[in-house]
């Protein structure tokens, strides 16, 4: 995602799409707050108190906060939610998407402001305990892993854990996912779906983003009707195994699907789809989790030389290290065999939850990678509270961050 900001991603009226698991849809809410800390000698008792200065309807109700978005204000004019004809499912499309959602925030103005950085992060699981001893537990790891990063950059996230569509399992269950949450957050410009089993491994990792709109919508109905749901869904898996000579299952599966509407229809989908390849986006495990420790040592370097990389701050700030830590990783580059942390490690083939792991190799050697990678994570959030992991195969291992740490002694 090295690109600028003002390349097209997978929008609204322009797009972006990831096609390796990670699936970038459209919409977020992301409030900012603004603390004062008065001067002794001015000091003003309502000041002290942040919400002493809400405004208040005659019932009481809060209608402007001052310091970011209204949660408690849905005014009584209707807006597409009230409409009998719309629907969350996949088969009732959503038409007018673009002016839904431009009335919906014109009704609620304190969300317009800053509506096109706005990020929900959707991901979920089974809706049963898994078969795997330890599933659940390295999928609640998972999922802590991602609350960490939304909560590092003010993204929202929602963990769903139905099948919101009986047919749409597998691969396909996102679809219904992310249709639902485009329709339950039309204050964000992104969905932005994450498998179970990714990590983000870079915790300081943004991506350049542009919008979201009906486009994105009718591209969802066209990708779903290829799944289970539509009555051409043998016939589909047909067509894509006829056209992609290394398929090797004849259902149609939705990253197929993706790719030969891209393959077969360039003119209706290129200009509004970005295809990172810059990046190594989403590593596949194998080739990375042995080189965490080579990866930490590179940063501990880069910090050794540059004091205010160390310096210790609050985790509100830590996008402002991002920023001057950029500056020295330029000569790591960001493909595939670069030393800078991979954004998201992918774990694909280790099943955690029902332990069918592919065969080639052992799942062992999956549940070992995975501790790692969390805990590899995990450590870049934990500096902000004072410790780290210094043993990346035992997660109850911790030591503190010395205050700042001799040029030639990393903290771990």
């Amino acid at each position: 995602m090295a690109k600028p900001r003002n390349r097209p991603l997978w929008c609204l009226s322009e797009s972006f799409v990831l096609v390796g698991g990670v699936f970038l849809s459209l919409l977020l809410v992301w409030s900012f707050w603004s603390f004062f800390t008065p001067t002794p000698g001015n000091f003003d008792p309502s000041s002290a108190d942040p919400f002493s200065k809400l405004k208040k309807n005659p019932a009481g109700d809060c209608i402007d906060s001052g310091f970011g978005v209204n949660l408690k204000s849905d005014p009584k004019e209707p807006t597409f939610y009230d409409d009998p004809e719309m629907g969350y499912t996949l088969e009732k499309p959503v038409k007018d998407w673009d002016e839904k959602r431009k009335e919906w925030l014109k009704r609620h103005p304190s969300f317009a402001a800053g509506a096109r950085e706005r990020i929900v992060v959707v991901t979920g699981s089974q809706p049963k305990p898994c078969k795997n001893p330890i599933g659940d537990h390295l999928l609640l790891r998972f999922f802590k892993n991602k609350v960490d990063y939304c909560r590092l950059h003010g993204y929202d996230i929602f963990y769903n854990n139905l099948l919101l569509h009986p047919k749409m399992n597998s691969y396909w269950a996102k679809l219904p996912i992310v249709k639902a949450a485009m329709l339950a957050h039309p204050e964000a410009e992104w969905i932005w779906w994450v498998d179970s089993d990714a990590a983000f491994t870079d915790m300081e990792f943004k991506l350049p983003l542009e919008r979201n709109c009906q486009w994105s919508m009718d591209l969802i109905n066209t990708w779903s009707n290829m799944g289970p749901i539509g009555k051409d869904y043998y016939k589909w898996g047909q067509i894509q195994r006829s056209t992609f000579k290394d398929k090797l299952f004849p259902e149609s599966d939705d990253q197929s699907a993706l790719i030969y509407l891209l393959y077969t229809q360039k003119e209706k989908y290129y200009d509004n789809i970005y295809l990172e390849g810059e990046f190594y986006f989403e590593g596949y495990w194998l080739e990375i989790v042995g080189n965490y420790e080579n990866t930490t040592e590179r940063y501990l370097e880069i910090e050794r030389g540059v004091p205010k990389l160390r310096r210790r701050h609050a985790e509100k700030v830590s996008e402002q290290y991002a920023a001057f830590r950029e500056e020295f990783l330029k000569e790591a580059g960001n493909g595939k065999g670069s030393w800078r942390r991979p954004p998201i490690t992918h774990f694909t083939g280790c099943q955690p939850c029902s332990g069918d792991h592919n065969q080639i190799y052992a799942g062992e050697t999956c549940y070992k990678g995975m501790v790692k990678a969390l805990n590899f994570a995990d450590n870049q959030v934990l500096r902000n509270y004072g410790f780290v992991h210094p043993d990346l195969l035992d997660s109850s291992s911790v030591t503190e961050v010395p205050f700042d740490y001799p040029a030639d002694e990393g903290p771990w």
